[in-house]
């Protein structure tokens, strides 16, 4: 019999910072947006002042009964590689493990000796005791069941992180009393098209003829009625999808007004979706740059707009701030205050393809970027950059509550002194 597993990692962002703070054990701590906008990661102990995802920072930071809270910048590099750290200790314990999320990954448990509960309790308790991360494990016998587990053990603090959906009886008792926004793929806006047939509960979603479903949700929703049902339709894959699209976004810290400014700015970003391009050994054969000024400060003049090309198909990161330049000429206007610009790329293949019989793609600089991929990995992101992206880039986003890269960066990582 097939059993899917999900592990979810608790408040995974605020979980990082705590596993290398041990004074942040018990207290509140939330982790703040881009530019340290708002809160999009709390504690339990956060969640319990009252502070919601979403919450500007500048308007709750002052209030007394927060006056515990510990507040961070977010540090993406720290919480990729600590993903990264407990996709390693789930492998030993897992043949697949497919990561679905940067805290999210799916099990299969399928024909593993022993209980299955015992099994996912040392899953459990070996993640924490490696990467110092808490989390959470439903299972089933689908993808969509996993899912639904791993919610329900989240949700109820006496089942202790681990919820056991593979019987039939124990499945019906959920279903009766979960509503149908808790299935995974029915968004907000099909939860009042379902409502308006009489389908409210997982069970009447489950019982709900599949012609139906099929009108309201196409064959996604009825995939999604026979995985409720226990029947998979949905593979456990080790390998990610071919991306269709890739971006590297960013609202600045300051306004920008000048265009060499905006010009760095674009060019990092260039050089940062080549990096993942190059890393995932893909091209683009597409290419987009927008700008735009802050929506909520019309006074001061708002404009957006954006611009694309379609180019041969490249992964090399000075070809691409050459495009990205080019464009961004086109569409910059002098006398605005900037607050957001972004590189976005499509039309992305498996790298080595030609666009016409006289392309020589990577033969000039294949070398070269390799080389600075090399230097960054050892010696942590940005060693080395092409000198178009700037030198103090004054307009980066504001962390000014960032913790250190305790696993990335040689230079601040935790030290151990005796005395």
């Amino acid at each position: 019999m097939t059993i899917y597993g999900l592990i979810d990692c608790n408040a995974f962002y605020c979980s990082c910072q705590k596993a290398f703070d041990a004074r942040l054990k018990r207290l509140p701590v939330v982790v703040l947006s881009n530019n340290d906008g708002c809160a999009i990661a709390r504690s339990s102990e956060a969640k319990h002042l009252g502070i919601k995802m979403g919450d500007p920072w500048h308007l709750i930071r002052d209030q007394k009964k927060l006056g515990e809270v510990k507040w961070f910048s977010s540090n993406y590099p720290l919480y990729a590689d600590m993903s990264r750290r407990v996709y390693q200790v789930l492998t030993e314990y897992t043949p697949k493990v497919e990561p679905y999320s940067i805290d999210e990954m799916f099990l299969d448990l399928s024909g593993l000796s022993g209980s299955l509960s015992e099994r996912c309790e040392t899953i459990r308790s070996r993640v924490e005791q490696i990467t110092k991360i808490p989390t959470c494990i439903g299972w089933g016998a689908s993808k969509t069941i996993a899912k639904l587990a791993n919610y329900i053990a989240k949700d109820r603090p006496e089942l202790e992180g681990l919820c056991d959906l593979t019987d039939d009886r124990v499945r019906e008792r959920y279903y009766r009393n979960l509503p149908i926004s808790e299935i995974w793929g029915v968004g907000r806006r099909l939860v009042p098209r379902l409502n308006s047939v009489g389908i409210r509960t997982i069970e009447q979603f489950v019982k709900a003829d599949p012609a139906q479903v099929r009108q309201i949700m196409t064959m996604t929703g009825v995939r999604l009625q026979a995985e409720l049902r226990g029947v998979s339709c949905l593979e456990l894959s080790e390998m990610a999808d071919v991306r269709k699209g890739l971006a590297s976004t960013r609202s600045f810290g300051r306004p920008i007004t000048c265009f060499s400014e905006m010009a760095e700015a674009v060019a990092g970003f260039a050089v940062r979706v080549t990096e993942k391009l190059r890393a995932e050994k893909l091209d683009a054969g597409h290419v987009s740059v927008f700008v735009q000024t802050n929506i909520h400060q019309r006074s001061n003049g708002w404009y957006a707009n954006q611009a694309s090309i379609t180019c041969a198909p490249t992964q090399d990161a000075l070809t691409m701030i050459g495009i990205v330049t080019r464009l961004l000429r086109t569409i910059w206007r002098d006398g605005y205050r900037y607050s957001k610009a972004g590189v976005q790329l499509n039309d992305l293949a498996p790298c080595g393809r030609q666009s016409s019989l006289f392309d020589k793609p990577h033969e000039q600089t294949s070398a070269l970027m390799t080389a600075m991929d090399t230097l960054n990995r050892r010696y942590g992101r940005e060693t080395v950059r092409p000198a178009a992206t700037g030198v103090v880039r004054s307009w980066r986003p504001r962390q000014d509550m960032l913790s250190p890269r305790y696993t990335t960066e040689l230079s601040e990582i935790t030290e151990v002194r005796s005395f």
